[in-house]
C-alpha cells in the first residue's frame, strides 16, 4: 500500500502500516481513513492454504494486525515484482511465513507458537458458547496445562481476555453490517438476556449497539471522515486548535470529539498530531533542514519541534533522516 494517514481494521486504528504487507482474514473488516490510498491486493481463494497450520500466522492475527515488513523481505519483493498473476500463491505464503518468524513479533519458538496458534484456532470456534478457560483448554490436543501461562507471558493477555475480545469484535461487526435486530444478535452470541448485552456493548464501545450502528452508517457514503481528513491535511500547519476544526464542520468541540471517537475510534488531537508528523517526515526525507520543516509546520523555534517530533515517535529528526 501507499498513502498517508491510518488504517482501521476489526475497529482497530493502526498508524504504522507503511511498508508492511497485511494480511487479512476472511470476514476482517477494514476501513481506510483517508482518499490517496494507492493498495495492491492479492487473494488466495483457496481456504486451505489461509487455513493450514503452516500458514495460518499470517492470517490468524492475534492481538494485533498480522504483518510482515516487506522492505526486510528480499524474496517477497522479488516473487511480487515478477507479475501480479504469478499463480504459485503458496510460494508468497511460504516465504511471508519464513519472514514472519524471523520478525518473531511474540518471541518465542515454533512449538510455542503452534501452541499459541491451537488457542487462537480454539478461541474462533468456541467462543458463542461463552465457554471458559478451562474448557477451552481441554478442547486442546493434549490439553497442555502450560498453555495458559505462555499465552499470557507472550501475548501478554489471558485466554478469558481473547474469547472475551473475540465475542465483542464479532457482536460488532454483526451490530454494524447486518440488519439482524439486536435481541437476535444478543441470542446468537450466547446472552439470554439481551438487555445484558446491551449493557456490556455499552461498557466496551460507549455507546449502545443501536447508537453504534448509527454511528458506523455501513450503507451510507463516509463523508465525515473525508471532510474531517482534508481539512486536517489543508489547515494543520496553521491551526492546532480544536475550536477551529470544529467550526469549520459545523459542529462543538464536544460535538465533532464525541463523533471522532466513534466514527474514527481516535480523538481529533492525535490525529492532527499524527498528520503534523506525516508531513515533517515526507519534508525530511526531502532533505530540507530541521529549522525549515519546523517553521513550514509552524513551530515558532526548532528545538521546539524536535522535541515534539522526539516525543510522538521516539526519534529526533536527525536520527529519523539517518
Amino acid at each position: 500500500m501507499e498513502g498517508t494517514g491510518q488504517i482501521q481494521v476489526d475497529f482497530k486504528n493502526y498508524e504504522d502500516w507503511f511498508d508492511k504487507a497485511i494480511f487479512l482474514e476472511k470476514g476482517q473488516y477494514v476501513k481506510f481513513l483517508s482518499n490517496d490510498f494507492k493498495i495492491r491486493i492479492i487473494e488466495f481463494p483457496d481456504d486451505i492454504l489461509y487455513r493450514s497450520k503452516d500458514f495460518r500466522i499470517l492470517f490468524k492475527h492475534l492481538i494485533s494486525l498480522g504483518y510482515i515488513f516487506y522492505n526486510k523481505c528480499d524474496d517477497c519483493q522479488s516473487f511480487l515484482s515478477k507479475t501480479v498473476f504469478n499463480p504459485n500463491l503458496d510460494t508468497l505464503l511460504d516465504i511471508s511465513t519464513k519472514q514472519w518468524y524471523w520478525q518473531n513479533p511474540f518471541g518465542a519458538n515454533k512449538e510455542e507458537y503452534g501452541l499459541i496458534f491451537d488457542v487462537k484456532d480454539a478461541v474462533d470456534r468456541e467462543y458463542k458458547e461463552q465457554i471458559n478457560t478451562e474448557r477451552l483448554i481441554n478442547h486442546l490436543e493434549n490439553s497442555p496445562i502450560y498453555a495458559r501461562k505462555l499465552v499470557k507471558d507472550k501475548l501478554g493477555i489471558s485466554i478469558s481476555r481473547m474469547l472475551l475480545d473475540k465475542q465483542f469484535l464479532e457482536s460488532q461487526k454483526e451490530v454494524a453490517f447486518t440488519d439482524k435486530n439486536i435481541q437476535e444478535i444478543a441470542y446468537d452470541h450466547g446472552y439470554k438476556d439481551p438487555a445484558y448485552f446491551n449493557r456490556v456493548f455499552k461498557k466496551r464501545s460507549g455507546e449502545t449497539p443501536v447508537q453504534f450502528r448509527n454511528a458506523v452508517d455501513f450503507e451510507g457514503r463516509d463523508g465525515f471522515s473525508q471532510d474531517l481528513l482534508y481539512l486536517i491535511k489543508k489547515f494543520h500547519s496553521d491551526e492546532r486548535q480544536l475550536q477551529f476544526y470544529a467550526e469549520r464542520m459545523n459542529l462543538t468541540v464536544k460535538a465533532l470529539s464525541k463523533k471522532v471517537r466513534i466514527q474514527m475510534n481516535t480523538s481529533l488531537g492525535k490525529l492532527i498530531r499524527n498528520q503534523i508528523i506525516l508531513s515533517a517526515k515526507s519534508m525530511l526525507k526531502d532533505s530540507i533542514s530541521v529549522r525549515e520543516v519546523a517553521y513550514a509546520l509552524g513551530f515558532e523555534e526548532a528545538n521546539h519541534f524536535s522535541s515534539f517530533f522526539l516525543k510522538h515517535t521516539g526519534q529526533t529528526p536527525s536520527e529519523f533522516r539517518k
